[in-house]
């Protein structure tokens, strides 16, 4: 069964900090395609086991504000391209939307966790990581609360082994210990 978030939830998480479900882009410019590619990785993947769809929020600042940018039927299919172009495999579960989000419209891209992990991207797998920075840089309500980083190593040549814990039952693989 896939997950949907109702409008008030995903405003909430709009105007949230970034965390371990949420990305911000403000458009497909530059290297965003590669970065929201990642972060679609690293919510399939759900390390966290948080067993709720992750949201890449395109066309929004860091700080949750519409950009006001315009969300056509292209920017949308080059969305959910991220499924099928083959650089995700497993081809993630997601669905890509345009709502009206704070007055303004914004490209939403669901993420459902994937039941058969690991998720690679172009061979690597992805994963949320809390940020750890404790001092400099941006005040801690702006600065957000992960980043994506690659996992160390392949999980291919990861020992198969039951991890007991938080995730009973989960192998050692789906849970990303090497």
């Amino acid at each position: 069964m896939t997950a949907r978030y109702s409008d008030l939830e995903l405003e909430a998480m709009l105007t949230d900090l970034e965390s371990d479900l949420v990305e911000r882009k403000e458009s497909l410019a530059g290297d965003a395609p590669n970065r929201i590619r990642e972060a679609v990785c690293a919510f399939a993947n759900d390390l966290p086991d948080h067993r709720r769809p992750g949201v890449v929020f395109v066309g929004a600042d860091d700080a949750g504000r519409p950009t006001g940018l315009h969300v056509t039927d292209r920017l949308l299919l080059q969305l959910a391209d991220v499924k099928t172009d083959g650089n995700i495999v497993p081809p993630p579960t997601l669905t890509v939307e345009k709502r009206i989000l704070a007055g303004a419209p914004v490209a939403v891209v669901l993420v459902q966790p994937s039941d058969t992990p690991p998720v690679r991207l172009r061979g690597r797998t992805w994963n949320t990581i809390p940020n750890r920075r404790d001092s400099g840089g941006a005040p801690a309500k702006s600065r957000p609360r992960h980043r994506i980083a690659p996992s160390c190593g392949s999980r291919s040549t990861a020992p198969e082994a039951t991890f007991i814990g938080p995730s009973i039952g989960r192998s050692a693989a789906a849970v990303g210990i090497r």
